[in-house]
């Protein structure tokens, strides 16, 4: 695995998709300063004997109450144990990675109050692949991610179960065998640092955010190719058309379209006699689909960037003045209209895609024999596979609802508007999920009506791609179990090998000049 080293407060978008990807993070050596100075402050503070919130009082509906000097390390340990109240599956390891390198950097910018130690056992944990068991259930956003985070906090001193490895164990089992050490006890204020701030929804969101560039980028190849099978015109992805509109992702998006088919015997075939005076919209308004779908994404990205970078717990410490401020960065607000972003661009592109799929198995469209088939009727062909797509569109659509507009009172009251952000990044990758099968049949069913153009080929990118898909699935000449197909196909877009085959620059989350 490779190791990166992050800089708190300006981490870029990369390094975040690396740790999904596997990377092993550690913070910069230099943010030790930072880090040692709030901690210091967090004693100073303690000394002047004066309440303040979270580090001698209860928390929440009970910060009135004082606590005793003597008791703070157990009013500390006390909130991790009582807030780790997560049910559900276990989150995935990429996704606790993030979770656990944002914590890092948001403790790291020295405005937490936490010790040097403690971010070290976190730096120490996911080099060790060392890994709390998140349950993924139980967060409404605000006050921050708090039983996520509670799970986290609680491996750390060694409660709990974890994954090393990938093995399911104890947490005392887990630092037995990797020869570390759980945190002895959790310092005044510390508890409260680690289980406060919006890490999980955002590293929820991050990922579904990456795995929607992966599926947005795919999706342009699959509807390419989909364009090539239905004989579909080139000329609604003319760079004119789009410049006079003016948004930066529709003409992205329509340059690669134009890109991909450049050179395609295909489309030269039907220049002069095609009868159709304009397409279907799935294939004429690709790049206005498509590059509101990159817009939507570039806008959460930059969003998301910055919550990434920010800090979000609660106190937030001032060293220069020794003051502790309380305040309500742990509202994930941000977050969840990213992640709203983020749902809809999903289900828009699954929606456009299934349309192509439709368009392909109807033979008064696409020209092709019905169902993709050379003998329909005594073959079904790819009628199935195209209710298949349709289902998970629709299944999509009812995930798609804003989560950010609902809002639930918690904690008798006192946090009485919450963001819903942790559901509604949470639900990204099963709508990814969904998306990569209904491109995975695209791709599969535009494979397919292109065979019924040769001799003709495409361009030399699309005759890649169907080189790759033919590796893997012969043509459809009679009916066969088509599962094991479709599995193939999505496979090749879940990997990036579909993106790769094509060999072309394609539109980014960081947007180009």
């Amino acid at each position: 695995m490779s190791h990166i080293i992050l800089t708190p407060g300006a981490v870029p978008l990369s390094q975040w998709r690396a740790i999904w990807t596997g990377a092993v993070p550690q913070l910069d050596p230099a943010c030790a300063p930072a880090i040692a100075a709030s901690a210091a402050a967090v004693a100073r503070i303690l000394a002047k004997g004066q309440p303040v919130y979270g580090i001698n009082t209860g928390f929440g509906k009970l910060a009135t109450v004082r606590i005793p000097d003597d008791q703070l390390e157990t009013l500390q340990r006390n909130i991790v144990l009582s807030h780790a109240a997560g049910v559900g599956e276990p989150s995935p390891a990429g996704i606790v990675r993030l979770m656990m390198a944002l914590k890092m950097t948001n403790l790291g910018q020295g405005a937490s109050g936490v010790r040097p130690e403690t971010i070290a056992l976190m730096e120490a944990m996911l080099a060790a692949d060392l890994l709390p068991l998140v349950p993924a259930q139980g967060s409404v956003g605000a006050s921050g991610d708090l039983a996520p985070l509670s799970h986290m906090a609680c491996a750390m001193i060694g409660v709990g179960d974890v994954f090393l490895q990938g093995e399911r164990m104890s947490a005392a089992a887990a630092f037995a065998k990797s020869g570390l050490s759980p945190l002895p006890a959790l310092a005044a204020k510390e508890g409260l640092a680690l289980l406060n701030g919006t890490q999980f929804s955002t590293a929820c969101a991050l990922a579904g955010l990456f795995e929607a560039e992966r599926i947005l980028q795919s999706a342009l190849i699959t509807g390419a190719l989909s364009t090539e099978a239905a004989k579909g015109s080139d000329a609604p992805f003319d760079a004119r058309i789009h410049q006079l509109r003016g948004h930066k992702g529709q003409i992205d998006c329509a340059a690669v379209l134009r890109d991909l088919m450049a050179g395609s015997a295909i489309r030269a075939s039907h220049l002069e006699n095609d009868t159709r005076v304009q397409d279907p919209y799935c294939i004429r308004c690709q790049p206005q689909v498509a590059g509101a779908a990159l817009t939507l994404l570039r806008q959460a990205a930059d969003t998301l960037l910055v919550e990434a970078n920010g800090v979000s717990d609660n106190p937030l410490i001032f060293p220069e003045t020794d003051e502790a401020l309380s305040g309500g960065n742990f509202h994930a607000e941000p977050v969840a209209f990213a992640a709203d972003m983020i749902a809809m661009a999903l289900c828009e592109i699954g929606s456009i895609s299934e349309r192509r799929i439709a368009m392909l198995v109807d033979p008064a469209l696409s020209g092709v024999p019905a169902f993709l088939t050379p003998q329909p009727g005594l073959n079904s062909g790819f009628m199935i596979p195209q209710v298949t797509a349709a289902a998970l569109v629709s299944e999509n659509k009812q995930m798609a609802y804003p989560a950010s507009v609902d809002s639930i009172p918690t904690s008798a009251n006192q946090e009485d508007h919450v963001s819903m952000a942790a559901h509604g990044a949470r639900r990204l990758l099963k709508m990814a999920k969904n998306v990569d099968y209904v491109l995975g049949i695209e791709l599969l069913a535009a494979s397919q009506a292109c065979d019924f153009h040769a001799p003709l080929k495409s361009s030399n990118a699309l005759e890649a791609l169907r080189s790759l898909v033919r590796k893997d699935v012969p043509p459809l000449d009679h009916d066969r179990l088509m599962h094991p197909d479709m599995e193939a196909t999505t496979a090749l877009i879940c990997s990036g090998a579909v993106i790769a085959s094509v060999n072309h620059p394609l539109p980014s989350l960081e947007a180009q000049p």
